[in-house]
């Protein structure tokens, strides 16, 4: 039985182009590197976040799998991605349990910017 999301990853072409992006504006915090700098580990509270570019046949791609990002200040959060230059692909929605907007990484992954409420 599944208990918990021990990890996601996501694919990238430039490996220090999409470091820059996850940690210089997104904030990340890299806690674990392997194959020779080729994957990337982010902890994120109890889940792990990474990136890669390990393998060549595992493109990026914008219809892929998006890696939502819990915030503690969604109208915060987006002002000062925006002053860093980064555009909303999907501006602020509203569902029953949540606030969200989508931006992507330099490789077209898409990146949800998520609020509980």
């Amino acid at each position: 039985m599944i208990t918990e999301i021990a990890f996601v990853a996501t694919p990238v072409t430039d490996i220090q182009r999409a470091r820059a992006f996850y940690e210089e504006v997104l904030g990340l915090k890299p806690t674990h590197e392997a194959c020779e700098g080729q994957w990337i580990e982010y902890d994120i509270g109890a889940g792990t976040f990474a990136i890669s570019n390990m393998q060549p046949e595992w493109k990026p791609s914008e219809q892929g799998t998006t890696v939502g990002f819990e915030v503690d200040d969604m109208d915060a959060t987006l002002a000062q991605l925006k002053a860093k230059g980064i555009v909303l692909l999907m501006g602020v929605f509203e569902t029953p349990v949540c606030r969200m907007a989508i931006i992507s990484d330099p490789d077209g992954n898409k990146v949800t910017i998520h609020k509980r409420k």
